[in-house]
């Protein structure tokens, strides 16, 4: 028996189950069961109001794993009511997801070449360690930095500063899409395989430059004297390919990555569970919450990102423009364009939907295949994609079909006590609690799983963009983002991040190290939320944060 067949069988016994219901806890009486979670209710006086949401535990509805909830592998479960052929291609999927690649060719395992030439890491599984979050790297004490290497889930989006702002995508302005950095494209790849580089005798190993890491702190005071310190990272990148040694501060700057109007923007490796429920709620209940002139005088606004889809452009669409749904700012449209971008990007394996290695046309990868006679031109020996149709689709859909891990401690006390105040100081106002997804239809130009179908799902999040102020900003616009604009995070799933991965942080860039230290680093449209968390009790706050934790 093959190693393919033997994890087959084992994740087939361990997670094969009859599809749950959705299990819901007694109704409070105030609300009505099987409400959205966004009812209205009229308190009787003095009497303190739950949000109806308080009791739910099937976060994902029926896709709900009850199984998995203080396990390392609480995010790695298939949705429970997948069909038994859905649980094949999920688990086909959930092979290729760990699947290491190598250096093209590979004689032996021509179906693992093609990694790089340059890339941020060689498997999915490194950037979303055990589906979750990846790993913030530590600067140790006696240091003042670090250089990222492969233990890094972090990586760097890069573009060119716009002439002007981009309001509305069409063909002639590239849809909005952020402009490459000659001669290093749209994302920075700080590793590399034996002889990218054309100094490769001194950077052996080495990407398009060095990135390093360091950490500025600052103190938050309460009002009752409680101190929480907060870190922010900082990021220099330096010995570009282009320009050997050079770094911001030499005299004469001449590499294309170095030059004034280059914009960075920091990316931690999020979970992948749920994604196919967030991508089946109907765009139109999304599109609703848009509030761009806040007309309810909230402070807050919500925005939509409308993005390129790479799938709507292959099939032919003249207008391939979508609601964009994933990404730290809602910078793609689906699940497919999310995971198989990343194969390429990050990876850097070809596939179907990406035929074309990342730096195709740059002077590294030609100067690559020039000197070694490598034949990595993002093909591989048939002059097909490196990565097949078979493996692309069921990488993605493992994605979409991971299940959601249900709620934990709902009848506590404090957890019920912070459900009402989560909503009293309106972190709902981003976090909207519920959505109820389609029941028929596509996602990413494929007939959807009916696991996904009709769906009540408590996801936490509006899919919108919201400006979080200056002290989250990367000032890196992505299609119809600003710099200081991100997608409302899912909450789900948040309380068993460190479970799962006991060094993930929080934030886009992994900067807060628990959800307290990330609800203060929160500005801008949510700055009334945070202050009215702030203005708590100290018992009240740990009460908020005991109900994040039981998501």
């Amino acid at each position: 028996m093959t190693m393919k067949n033997i994890k087959r069988d084992r994740l087939s016994l361990r997670f094969s189950s009859k599809p749950l219901g959705l299990t819901l806890a007694a109704c409070i009486g105030l609300t009505a069961c099987g409400g959205s979670g966004d009812e209205v209710v009229t308190p009787k006086p003095d009497e303190k109001v739950y949000p109806a949401y308080t009791d739910i535990k099937a976060s994902g509805g029926e896709t709900t794993t009850f199984d998995a909830s203080e396990s390392g592998h609480g995010f790695s479960t298939p949705a429970p009511n997948l069909s038994t052929a859905d649980l094949a291609h999920h688990l086909e999927g959930d092979l290729g997801f760990e699947t290491a690649f190598t250096t093209a060719p590979n004689v032996e395992h021509p179906d693992l070449d093609g990694l790089g030439p340059v890339f941020n890491n060689a498997d999915c599984n490194s950037c979303h360690q055990r589906d979750g979050r990846n790993s913030t790297p530590i600067v140790p004490a006696d240091k003042e930095r670090i250089k990222l290497g492969s233990e890094a889930g972090l990586f760097l989006r890069i573009s060119k500063a716009a002439a002007q702002a981009c309001t509305s995508g069409n063909a002639a302005n590239d849809y909005c899409a952020p402009p490459a950095v000659p001669n290093f494209g749209g994302q920075l790849f700080h590793r590399g395989v034996l002889k990218a580089r054309p100094d490769w005798e001194d950077n052996l190993f080495g990407g398009q430059a060095d990135v390093y890491l360091s950490y500025e702190t600052k103190q938050v005071t309460y009002s009752d004297g409680n101190v929480v310190t907060l870190k922010k990272p900082l990021f220099a990148v330096e010995n570009p390919y282009d320009a050997p040694g050079e770094t911001l501060n030499s005299a004469n700057l001449t590499s294309d990555l170095l030059q004034d109007d280059v914009l960075m923007g920091w990316r931690n490796g999020m979970p992948v569970f749920g994604l196919g429920l967030l991508e089946a709620i109907p765009e139109k209940d999304i599109l609703a919450l848009v509030d761009a002139s806040d007309s309810n005088g909230d402070g807050i606004s919500g925005k939509a990102n409308f993005v390129f889809d790479a799938v709507k452009a292959q099939a032919g669409d003249n207008d391939p423009v979508s609601l964009g749904r994933f990404g730290w700012k809602a910078n793609t449209p689906s699940v497919r364009v999310q995971s198989l971008g990343a194969l390429r990007g990050d990876i850097g394996i070809t596939n179907p939907l990406f035929p074309d290695e990342s730096i195709t046309g740059t002077a590294l990868h030609d100067s690559y295949l020039t000197r070694t006679g490598f034949t990595d031109t993002g093909e591989d020996e048939n002059g097909a994609p490196e990565a097949s149709a078979e493996f692309s689709d069921s990488v993605v859909f493992y994605a979409e079909t991971l299940a959601v891990p249900a709620r934990r401690n709902v009848d506590s006390p404090d957890v019920r006590e912070g459900a009402r105040l989560f909503e009293q100081v309106n972190c709902t106002g981003c976090h909207k609690a519920s959505f109820v997804t389609k029941s028929s239809g596509e996602i990413g130009g494929v007939a959807m799983s009916d696991a996904l179908k009709g769906q009540t799902i408590y996801p936490f999040t509006d899919m919108l963009l919201h400006d979080m102020g200056e002290g989250l900003a990367d000032g890196r616009p992505d299609f119809l983002a600003d710099g200081n604009e991100w997608r409302t995070r899912p909450l789900w799933g948040i309380g068993l991040t460190q479970t799962v991965n006991p060094q993930a942080g929080f934030l886009h860039d992994g900067r807060a190290a628990t959800v307290e230290e990330a609800i203060l680093w929160h500005g801008g449209e949510a700055t009334t939320s945070r202050d009215g968390f702030m203005a708590l009790s100290i018992d009240e706050r740990k009460q908020v944060i005991a109900f994040l934790m039981s998501l």
